[in-house]
Protein backbone atom coordinates (compact mmCIF):
# COMPACT_ATOMS: atom_id res chain seq x y z
CA UNK A 1 0.00 0.00 0.00
CA UNK A 2 2.84 2.47 0.72
CA UNK A 3 5.20 1.15 -1.94
CA UNK A 4 4.10 3.95 -4.29
CA UNK A 5 5.97 6.57 -2.24
CA UNK A 6 9.40 7.11 -3.78
CA UNK A 7 12.41 6.66 -1.52
CA UNK A 8 13.63 10.13 -2.51
CA UNK A 9 10.38 11.65 -1.21
CA UNK A 10 10.77 9.80 2.10
CA UNK A 11 14.40 10.93 2.34
CA UNK A 12 13.38 14.57 1.69
CA UNK A 13 10.74 14.45 4.41
CA UNK A 14 13.17 12.78 6.82
CA UNK A 15 15.77 15.51 6.23
CA UNK A 16 13.12 18.22 6.60
CA UNK A 17 11.81 16.70 9.84
CA UNK A 18 15.35 16.37 11.18
CA UNK A 19 16.26 19.96 10.26
CA UNK A 20 13.05 21.37 11.76
CA UNK A 21 13.37 19.26 14.91
CA UNK A 22 16.92 20.37 15.55
CA UNK A 23 16.08 24.01 14.84
CA UNK A 24 13.31 23.79 17.45
CA UNK A 25 15.43 22.02 20.07
CA UNK A 26 13.88 18.59 19.43
CA UNK A 27 15.45 15.29 18.39
CA UNK A 28 14.28 12.62 15.98
CA UNK A 29 14.51 8.97 16.91
CA UNK A 30 18.09 7.90 16.10
CA UNK A 31 16.88 4.65 14.49
CA UNK A 32 16.92 5.97 10.91
CA UNK A 33 15.12 2.96 9.38
CA UNK A 34 12.33 3.25 11.96
CA UNK A 35 12.14 7.02 11.57
CA UNK A 36 11.97 6.80 7.77
CA UNK A 37 9.13 4.27 8.13
CA UNK A 38 7.29 6.88 10.19
CA UNK A 39 8.05 9.47 7.49
CA UNK A 40 6.55 7.04 4.94
CA UNK A 41 3.44 6.83 7.15
CA UNK A 42 3.20 10.63 7.31
CA UNK A 43 3.43 10.83 3.51
CA UNK A 44 0.86 8.05 3.13
CA UNK A 45 -1.55 9.95 5.37
CA UNK A 46 -0.85 13.16 3.47
CA UNK A 47 -1.76 11.44 0.19
CA UNK A 48 -4.77 9.76 1.79
CA UNK A 49 -6.18 12.72 3.75
CA UNK A 50 -4.35 15.83 2.56
CA UNK A 51 -2.50 16.30 5.85
CA UNK A 52 0.25 14.50 7.77
CA UNK A 53 -1.72 12.80 10.52
CA UNK A 54 0.31 10.81 13.04
CA UNK A 55 1.03 7.44 11.43
CA UNK A 56 0.37 5.63 14.73
CA UNK A 57 -3.17 6.91 15.22
CA UNK A 58 -6.41 6.48 13.34
CA UNK A 59 -7.26 9.66 11.47
CA UNK A 60 -10.85 10.47 10.60
CA UNK A 61 -10.07 12.03 7.25
CA UNK A 62 -11.62 15.28 8.48
CA UNK A 63 -8.87 17.80 9.10
CA UNK A 64 -10.83 19.80 11.68
CA UNK A 65 -11.37 16.65 13.75
CA UNK A 66 -7.73 15.61 13.43
CA UNK A 67 -5.89 18.90 14.05
CA UNK A 68 -4.61 17.55 17.36
CA UNK A 69 -2.87 14.59 15.67
CA UNK A 70 -1.26 16.38 12.73
CA UNK A 71 2.48 15.92 13.17
CA UNK A 72 3.90 17.28 15.36
CA UNK A 73 0.82 16.46 17.39
CA UNK A 74 -0.52 18.38 20.38
CA UNK A 75 0.64 15.55 22.66
CA UNK A 76 4.32 15.53 21.63
CA UNK A 77 5.66 17.80 24.36
CA UNK A 78 3.82 16.23 27.30
CA UNK A 79 4.83 12.77 26.03
CA UNK A 80 8.47 13.85 25.73
CA UNK A 81 8.35 15.23 29.27
CA UNK A 82 6.67 12.19 30.81
CA UNK A 83 8.04 9.32 28.70
CA UNK A 84 11.07 10.58 26.78
CA UNK A 85 9.37 10.07 23.41
CA UNK A 86 6.19 11.01 21.63
CA UNK A 87 3.44 8.42 21.09
CA UNK A 88 4.87 7.13 17.80
CA UNK A 89 8.49 7.67 18.96
CA UNK A 90 9.33 9.96 16.05
CA UNK A 91 10.57 12.55 18.56
CA UNK A 92 12.72 11.58 21.53
CA UNK A 93 14.30 13.45 24.41
CA UNK A 94 17.99 14.12 24.88
CA UNK A 95 17.98 11.60 27.73
CA UNK A 96 16.73 8.90 25.36
CA UNK A 97 19.41 9.86 22.84
CA UNK A 98 21.95 9.48 25.64
CA UNK A 99 20.62 5.97 26.35
CA UNK A 100 18.84 6.71 29.61
CA UNK A 101 16.03 5.82 29.81
CA UNK A 102 15.04 3.41 27.06
CA UNK A 103 11.86 4.22 25.14
CA UNK A 104 8.93 2.23 26.46
CA UNK A 105 5.26 2.00 25.60
CA UNK A 106 3.53 5.36 25.78
CA UNK A 107 -0.14 5.49 26.71
CA UNK A 108 -2.54 7.30 24.40
CA UNK A 109 -3.23 10.83 25.66
CA UNK A 110 -5.72 11.73 23.00
CA UNK A 111 -9.15 11.87 24.59
CA UNK A 112 -12.01 10.00 22.96
CA UNK A 113 -13.76 11.98 20.24
CA UNK A 114 -16.74 12.77 22.47
CA UNK A 115 -14.45 14.50 24.99
CA UNK A 116 -12.51 16.66 22.53
CA UNK A 117 -14.09 20.01 23.25
CA UNK A 118 -12.50 23.43 22.78
CA UNK A 119 -11.60 25.24 25.97
CA UNK A 120 -13.78 28.30 26.52
CA UNK A 121 -13.22 31.39 28.62
CA UNK A 122 -15.51 30.16 31.42
CA UNK A 123 -14.15 31.24 34.78
CA UNK A 124 -11.64 33.64 33.22
CA UNK A 125 -11.14 37.00 35.01
CA UNK A 126 -13.14 39.81 33.40
CA UNK A 127 -9.96 41.83 32.79
CA UNK A 128 -8.65 39.13 30.46
CA UNK A 129 -11.96 38.82 28.62
CA UNK A 130 -11.87 42.53 27.80
CA UNK A 131 -8.44 42.64 26.12
CA UNK A 132 -8.49 44.71 22.91
CA UNK A 133 -7.19 41.78 20.81
CA UNK A 134 -7.69 38.05 21.09
CA UNK A 135 -4.75 35.94 22.25
CA UNK A 136 -3.91 32.92 20.08
CA UNK A 137 -2.00 29.86 21.28
CA UNK A 138 -0.08 27.45 19.08
CA UNK A 139 -1.31 24.02 20.14
CA UNK A 140 2.01 22.51 19.09
CA UNK A 141 4.54 24.59 21.03
CA UNK A 142 2.46 26.94 23.23
CA UNK A 143 3.54 30.19 21.53
CA UNK A 144 1.15 33.03 22.41
CA UNK A 145 0.40 36.12 20.37
CA UNK A 146 -2.16 38.93 20.67
CA UNK A 147 -3.56 39.94 17.30
CA UNK A 148 -6.73 39.94 15.27
CA UNK A 149 -6.13 36.46 13.87
CA UNK A 150 -3.48 33.78 14.32
CA UNK A 151 -0.28 34.02 12.26
CA UNK A 152 -0.09 32.01 9.03
CA UNK A 153 2.89 30.11 10.46
CA UNK A 154 4.08 29.83 14.05
CA UNK A 155 7.40 31.68 14.33
CA UNK A 156 8.64 29.12 16.85
CA UNK A 157 7.70 25.66 15.56
CA UNK A 158 6.47 26.50 12.03
CA UNK A 159 3.02 24.98 12.61
CA UNK A 160 0.38 26.33 10.24
CA UNK A 161 -2.42 28.72 11.13
CA UNK A 162 -4.97 25.95 11.66
CA UNK A 163 -2.93 24.63 14.61
CA UNK A 164 -3.69 27.78 16.65
CA UNK A 165 -6.60 28.08 19.06
CA UNK A 166 -8.10 31.13 20.62
CA UNK A 167 -6.62 31.27 24.11
CA UNK A 168 -8.29 34.45 25.38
Amino acid sequence: MTADIPTAEIDRLYESLKRDAEAGGYHLNPDIVFTKDLARGLLTNEKRYGYQACPCRLASGKKEADLDIICPCDYRDPDLTDYGACYCALYVSQAVLDGKPKVRAIPERRPPEAERVKTKTKGMPAALKSLPLPVWRCKVCGYLCARGSPPEVCPICKAKKDRFERFI
